[in-house]
């Protein structure tokens, strides 16, 4: 049963803090994954998880950064893992053993970034935003399984705007390179990602959210940025009121994985702590090409391909 994609008046708003949306809830004997949680948004989504009783597993490409970054901070366990490396993401899966996962938080990204294209040939954007994180999902689903209700939340983008998926050239191998256009197309995998693991999971008690957190400077997911683009990108966020503190920024993360708002829901995108609207234009909302079932079920299939054994 797929859920609506229709703003729920849900009371939160662009100013909402991740700490007011999990108010007293406590989640003693959950288990979470926060990917890249060791740095802005995600370090204050794996703070306030752990805060009310969460064990949160950070796998980290930095594991002696994300050591300082956590020193201090109790129920947190660091293991080391690289969305762009498939062995390391195998290697974390195994670790994990045969506990249950009650929640995945797919934080980690890259943004702007140069053209590189990794050893299968995927451009390095699309192979860290969503294809890590495709295959990282892939591993850990018997855990989510075992938790008999989990949730599953993949950080897009307001970027997806900027492109649909180009099933003719992912990679960039014939088209011209544009590092945002290809940021963009990562980020719309990340929002049709999150439908089509809903409709797949939803029966094992799986439900899949995608979401914006919003523009948040306090975060170095702008580094490759040149200064004049980056002014260019400060000026148009701060133009439509866009701006958020890392405290605001992670307050959609912890709705669409903590709260009873969205109970029996699953399958959408999320801005501003409630379901977005659907919108061909403008600076809110979410594309239609962003979550048209079919072609989710399209890009799972590619995405299958992707992260097949190379004979």
């Amino acid at each position: 049963m797929m859920t609506r994609q229709e703003p729920l008046r849900s009371g939160y708003g662009q100013k909402t803090t991740a700490s007011e949306v999990i108010g007293n809830l406590r989640l003693d004997g959950c288990v979470a994954v926060v990917t890249g949680g060791y740095a802005g948004i995600g370090l204050e989504t794996t703070r306030v998880l752990a805060a009310a009783g969460a064990h949160v597993i950070v796998p980290a490409r930095d594991v002696a950064k994300a050591t300082v970054a956590l020193s201090g901070v109790a129920n947190v366990t660091i293991d080391e893992l690289d969305l762009g490396a498939p062995a390391t993401i195998d290697a974390f899966a195994a670790r994990f053993g045969e506990g249950p996962l009650h929640l995945l938080i797919n934080n980690a990204g890259i943004m702007a970034a140069p053209l590189s294209r990794d050893a299968r040939g995927l451009e390095s954007q699309l192979a860290v935003n969503h294809v890590g994180h495709f295959r990282l999902f892939a591993r850990l689903l018997p855990a989510l399984r075992r938790a008999k209700g989990a949730r599953v939340v993949a950080l897009s983008s307001r970027g997806h705007v900027r492109s649909a998926f180009d099933f003719e050239d992912p990679n960039f191998e014939r088209r011209p390179y544009d590092k945002m256009v290809a940021y963009g197309q990562s980020k719309t995998a990340n929002v049709l990602f999150a439908v089509e693991a809903d409709r797949r999971y939803q029966p094992d008690g799986i439900r899949a959210f995608s979401l914006h957190p919003g523009a948040i400077l306090e975060t170095d997911l702008a580094r490759n940025y040149d200064p004049e683009e980056l002014k260019l990108v400060v000026e148009r966020a701060r133009r439509i009121g866009s701006f958020k503190s890392v405290e605001q920024g992670a307050a959609t993360t912890i709705w669409c994985a903590t709260s009873s708002q969205l109970a029996g829901f699953g399958g959408v995108y999320c801005e501003n702590c409630d379901v977005a609207p659907v919108k061909t234009e403008g600076d809110d909302g979410v594309r239609p090409y962003a979550i048209d079932p079919v072609i989710a079920r399209r890009l799972w299939e590619w995405s299958e391909q992707a992260t097949a054994p190379v004979d």
